[in-house]
């Protein structure tokens, strides 16, 4: 397993709202992309995965229709 710190972002849908939620957690995970289809078990969810040239790893999260992204950087 590696060490991740975690970035939980989760857009406002409101019109000239720029604020979004923010969570931020130090975890060891084995597989980023489980994580993410772990955390939205049972829901309606897409995402798009990118990779970042330093190994970052970002998803790209619709959550029935609200926009999030996930970002994993290694520790």
């Amino acid at each position: 397993m590696k060490e991740y710190e975690i970035v939980w972002e989760i857009f406002n849908q409101c019109a000239n709202n720029q604020m979004r939620d923010v969570f931020i957690e130090e975890a060891e995970v084995s597989d980023p992309e489980e994580y993410v289809k772990n955390k939205f078990k049972g829901k309606a969810v897409t995402y798009e995965k990118e990779i970042l040239a330093d190994g970052t790893v970002m998803f790209h999260i619709d959550a029935s229709g609200i926009r999030e992204r996930c970002t994993f950087t290694e520790i």
